[in-house]
C-alpha cells in the first residue's frame, strides 16, 4: 500500500469518514484566501497538521456539499507520508487524532480505514444518500423549536399531500436526463444519472418539540440514493415534490418537467433551501457505512 516519496519514508492512504453540522461553513471543500468563508476541510486540514506528515495532508472529499448543507456521514481520502524509519499510522491513530485537534465543535470524525494508495473517495464510492427534512405547521419558520431551525425546512402550511408526493416521486426512479434538475455553475457535461431509490414519508417526531407543539407540528422525510447527482440536484427535486404535495402541480407534471431538460423552467427552478439537506451516507463496496 505504501510507496516511496523522501528516501526511507513510506506514504499511506487513508479513508475517513466524518459528519458535520453545516451551518457555520461556507460548504465543505476548504476555502482559500478570503477570511470571511471558512469550509469544513479548512478544519480538517489544520487538525491533520499535528500528524507531522512530510508533504502537506490534503483531504479528496466524495461529495461536495454547499453552504448551510449538512453530513451525517461524508467520506475523503488523504495521504501521511511519516519521515524516514517511521511506520504508517494505524487508522485508529488518525481518527483520534484529527478529532482530537479539530478546532470546531460541529466536525467529527467517525472512522478511518487504511485504502491502497490509487484508491479515490470519490471515483470509488458505489451509492450516495441524500435526506432532506421538511416540517409543518408552522405559521412562521421562527415558531420552529431553535434546536430544529437549522436543521429542516419550515413549511407555511398544515398539510402536505404525502400520496402525490409518492406518486410523483416514481417519475424520478431510473435513468434519466436530470438536466432540469440540475443548477447552473457545474462542469459536468454528462446529465444523465440513475436514481436509485427515492422515498417521502413521515418522519420521526421531534425530541426537541415541546408537548404543547407536538399536536401541530409534524416532521417528514425525503431520501434520495444514487450513484452520484447533478449540482443541487437533490434540493430542486425537493422543491418540485413539494409543490406537488401543497396542490401546486399535479403529480404528472414531474414526468413533463423532467423530459424538459430546461433547468430554467417556472418550477424546476426553485431550490430547497440548504438547511433541511444531509448527505447521509457515502458507500464503498469494501468499506460499510459507518455510524
Amino acid at each position: 500500500m505504501g510507496s516511496c516519496g523522501a528516501v526511507g519514508s513510506v506514504r499511506a492512504r487513508y479513508l475517513v469518514f466524518f459528519q458535520y453540522l453545516g451551518t457555520d461553513f461556507n460548504g465543505v471543500a476548504a476555502v482559500r484566501g478570503n477570511p470571511r468563508a471558512v469550509g469544513v476541510l479548512n478544519f480538517l486540514e489544520e487538525a491533520a497538521k499535528r500528524l507531522n506528515s512530510v508533504d502537506p495532508v490534503r483531504f479528496t472529499i466524495s461529495s461536495r456539499t454547499d453552504a448551510g448543507v449538512h453530513a451525517l456521514s461524508n467520506a475523503a481520502h488523504l495521504d501521511i507520508q511519516r519521515r524516514p524509519g517511521q511506520s504508517p499510522f494505524s487508522p485508529e491513530v488518525v481518527a483520534k487524532a484529527l478529532n482530537t485537534h479539530l478546532k470546531h465543535p460541529a466536525i467529527r470524525v467517525l472512522k478511518a480505514f487504511r485504502v491502497p494508495n490509487d484508491f479515490h473517495a470519490r471515483h470509488a464510492a458505489t451509492s450516495r444518500t441524500y435526506q432532506y427534512r421538511l416540517a409543518t405547521g408552522c405559521s412562521w419558520p421562527n415558531q420552529l423549536p431553535v434546536f430544529e431551525q437549522n436543521v429542516c425546512w419550515a413549511l407555511q402550511t398544515e398539510y402536505l399531500d404525502m400520496a402525490a408526493m409518492q406518486e410523483a416521486a416514481q417519475h424520478l426512479l431510473g435513468t434519466h436526463d436530470f438536466s432540469a434538475f440540475q443548477s447552473a455553475g457545474s462542469p459536468v457535461t454528462n446529465t444523465v444519472r440513475t436514481l436509485r431509490r427515492v422515498s417521502v414519508s413521515p418522519g420521526p417526531a421531534s425530541p426537541f418539540v415541546l408537548p404543547e407543539g407536538s399536536r401541530r407540528l409534524q416532521f417528514w422525510t425525503l431520501e434520495f440514493e444514487s450513484q452520484s447527482f447533478l449540482y443541487r440536484q437533490v434540493r430542486r427535486m425537493t422543491a418540485v415534490l413539494v409543490a406537488v404535495g401543497l396542490g401546486i402541480l399535479a403529480p404528472t407534471q414531474v414526468k413533463v418537467i423532467l423530459e424538459s431538460q430546461d433547468p430554467l423552467g417556472k418550477y424546476q427552478a426553485r431550490v430547497a433551501p440548504a438547511r433541511g439537506l444531509f448527505l447521509k451516507s457515502v458507500l464503498y463496496d469494501n468499506f460499510g457505512p459507518t455510524s
